[in-house]
């Protein structure tokens, strides 16, 4: 059952969708790291889930400052998940094929994220939010 009202709104986002998507590919990839790279890996893990936590939570807090704040945090923890990957590969601790498939979502993610951000910093300006329930 698919349970809707507005505090769930940002499951219409692409951009949100697609963070869960790459969350989703990111753990297949590093879930098979060896036991000496926990920590790793479970640093690597959080940086990509926290882009889809960050989206949502921006969009329930109905303040256009706060979500505008936490859409820039969803897009640091891009950069941060993307040196994660990128260390990775140079370490030879991925393939180049598990690297092409992360950078292309991650690419795509970030690119939706700046699009989002330039959309509601514009309605920010042009002082064209509703934050009422």
């Amino acid at each position: 059952m698919d349970r809707r009202n507005i505090n769930r709104g940002f499951k219409k986002l692409r951009v949100w969708q697609d963070a869960v998507e790459l969350y989703g590919l990111a753990y297949q990839i590093f879930s098979k790291f060896p036991y000496d790279l926990n920590k790793t890996k479970s640093n690597c893990i959080d940086a990509v889930h926290s882009i889809n936590r960050n989206i949502a939570e921006g969009y329930c807090r109905k303040s256009i400052k706060e979500y505008l704040n936490y859409l820039n945090y969803a897009l640091g923890s891009c950069g941060e998940f993307h040196s994660c990957y990128f260390s990775f590969h140079k370490a030879a601790q991925i393939s180049d094929e598990d690297f092409e498939k992360l950078d292309v979502l991650d690419y795509k993610v970030e690119n939706e994220l700046l699009s989002l951000l330039k959309s509601l910093q514009k309605k920010f300006v042009d002082k064209d939010w509703n934050d009422q329930l």
